[in-house]
């Protein structure tokens, strides 16, 4: 049996040098005092992810006699650390909903002006971002397809510098069920709506919603909307996708995605943070920011999101209150069995390793044997 000390350095072996809770937990004391309660709860939660705080249980391999602690995950979805497994979780259900049919990808993004006014009210504005691309969408296809679409949608808060850039990614099948149910019609193979009337359209749609929540006591906005109805709102067309395999591929890379992973953290150093990002505007070149921990941590803070909101939702016949049976219609029309796959009961790890090739019971020591739980440890366990 190995000792304490190599048992967790071996135990740590597969995460990166400096991770977002070693800056919360070393720059983020002097700076929560002002912070909402829920911005509170998401960096404690960061700060004792995976750590003896929250317990755990102890591995062993059956092979070598390896053995490492294996701590409790906080589960918090701003977590960075967090989000593989319920990535893969989702992945595993979702995979069964594809249809044989192309994908389109769409982005809808809100004018920078609007940022102040939506993080002082998130959930009123996220929503309406919400209400305005659905609406938009589900009309087009009624007057462009004649039939009701389906799609998924993914919301983004973040840029690659973590200031603020509120958009909508939408993942949508290439057609529609016709509204009498009895044929599947198709879009054209590389293009789905004019993206210029899409925008003109989900410009219209985002500020009455917003003027009505004005009207209701809701929201306080005056002054800028003559200023937004002028400015040109950015609808953004992704070549389509070639095959559901690759649909499936783009969903693992945006669903669970956090505004900032901990491999992009390159060094924490004198009160300063440098991570990694993509400049989009220098042909997605991979470049170096540097900024004061406060500042960091500020600019991640602020895509927190309130206490129980949604960011992925189903609109159309995906909706759940539709889904069952008009998936199940769409899929007989398309030449499939009208019932879903049943899903296989199939264990977390197996799951990882279906969807990533990664087998999260395999030693790292000896690369042969399977680690196996051999004891609980309890919340607060002292590995001195």
């Amino acid at each position: 049996m190995l000792p304490v000390s190599q048992k967790l350095a071996a135990g740590e072996e597969r995460r990166p040098k400096r991770e977002l809770a070693d800056i919360f937990r070393q720059y983020g004391e002097s700076y929560r005092h002002a912070l909402p309660l829920s911005h509170q709860k998401v960096m404690r939660a960061i700060e004792v992810c995976r750590t003896a705080e929250l317990g755990g249980h102890l591995e062993r391999c059956n092979a070598c006699g390896f053995e490492r602690p294996a701590y409790n995950s906080c589960r918090n979805r701003h977590c960075p650390k967090c989000q593989s497994m319920a990535k893969a979780k989702w992945l595993f259900k979702q995979k069964s909903e594809l249809l044989p049919v192309g994908y389109f990808h769409l982005v809808f993004t809100l004018p920078h002006e609007l940022n102040p006014l939506i993080l002082a009210n998130k959930r009123v504005l996220l929503n309406i971002l919400f209400k305005a691309v659905s609406e938009t969408l589900l009309a087009f296809g009624r007057t462009h397809l004649q039939g009701q679409m389906g799609f998924l949608t993914v919301l983004h808060t973040w840029d690659q510098t973590l200031k603020d850039h509120f958009h909508l990614h939408c993942l949508i099948p290439a057609g529609a069920l016709s509204f009498d149910q009895s044929r599947w019609i198709s879009a054209r193979k590389n293009f789905l709506f004019p993206v210029k009337a899409l925008s003109l359209v989900f410009r219209g749609k985002f500020l009455d919603f917003l003027k009505r929540a004005s009207n209701q006591g809701k929201v306080e906005f005056q002054g800028k909307a003559k200023a937004l109805r002028k400015k040109k709102w950015v609808v953004y067309a992704k070549k389509p996708f070639g095959s559901p395999e690759k649909v499936l591929d783009y969903l693992g890379r945006y669903t669970h995605r956090v505004a900032l992973s901990n491999d992009r953290i390159l060094s924490v150093h004198d009160g300063q943070v440098t991570f990694s990002y993509r400049d989009r505007r220098d042909g997605d070149r991979l470049k170096t920011m540097t900024l004061e921990a406060e500042e960091f941590i500020r600019r991640f803070l602020l895509h927190v999101l309130p206490e129980g909101f949604m960011r992925i939702r189903h609109f159309g016949y995906l909706a759940n209150r539709s889904k069952k049976h008009a998936l199940a219609r769409c899929r007989e029309l398309l030449g499939l069995n009208p019932t879903l796959p049943e899903l296989s009961k199939k264990s977390p790890h197996e799951m990882m390793l279906d969807l990533t090739g990664i087998d999260l019971t395999r030693c790292p020591t000896c690369k042969q044997g399977t680690m196996l739980i051999v004891a609980e440890l309890p919340s607060g366990w002292d590995s001195s």
